[in-house]
């Protein structure tokens, strides 16, 4: 039983679907006026169950891209390089309005690196949107452009979110039991 690796819920199943709700809203009112088009690049694995729902919810045309990227491997901490396995090629980029989807924002190097690099392959605009943020263990300058919520310190996982790919499965995000990951 995962559930009982989970030392408390950190954000219900109501609390997501509220947050992706707002979230939706605000990505579908900035974008209802733009003559590009919409491109969610999901980043895998964990934002496939947030991704999932956000674009459920955003009531414009959008296309979908996934990348893959890593920077944690087994461990609890992100590494600090950035490895892209998946990427995204496309020969439309200056007709898109990207928004890169994350599950959590930690370190900040992922989006950060990302973001450059679609600049520099000159993108019609880059975004960023993710589900969780952790500002207190940024290592570099990056704000991401969309939030669902802020989240202490705490190693979370469920909703996607993994250690060691497991708990991705749980239907809310919670704080893992330190027993489980020391």
């Amino acid at each position: 039983m995962i559930k009982n690796d989970i030392e408390k819920v950190l954000i219900s199943e109501q609390q997501l679907s509220d947050i992706i709700d707002s979230l939706a809203e605000r990505i579908t009112n900035d974008y209802k006026d733009s003559a590009r088009k919409l491109v969610f690049v999901v980043i895998l694995k964990g934002s496939i169950p947030f991704a999932t729902e956000l674009m459920k919810r955003v009531t414009l045309p959008l296309e979908i891209e996934v990348m893959k990227v890593s920077s944690y491997g087994a461990g609890t901490k992100s590494s600090g390089e950035i490895r892209i396995h998946t990427d995204l090629l496309r020969d439309d980029l200056p007709d898109c309005d990207l928004l890169i989807i994350e599950d959590i924002v930690d370190s900040g190097r992922t989006l950060a690196r990302l973001t450059q690099l679609f600049e520099h392959r000159l993108v019609g605009s880059v975004k960023t949107c993710t589900m969780l943020d952790k500002p207190s263990r940024r290592e570099v300058e990056f704000v991401p452009d969309y939030v669902g919520t802020v989240v202490p310190n705490e190693f979370v996982v469920g909703f996607g979110l993994d250690y060691d790919e497991k708990y991705r499965n749980l239907p809310f995000v919670g704080v893992l039991k330190p027993e489980i990951y020391s």
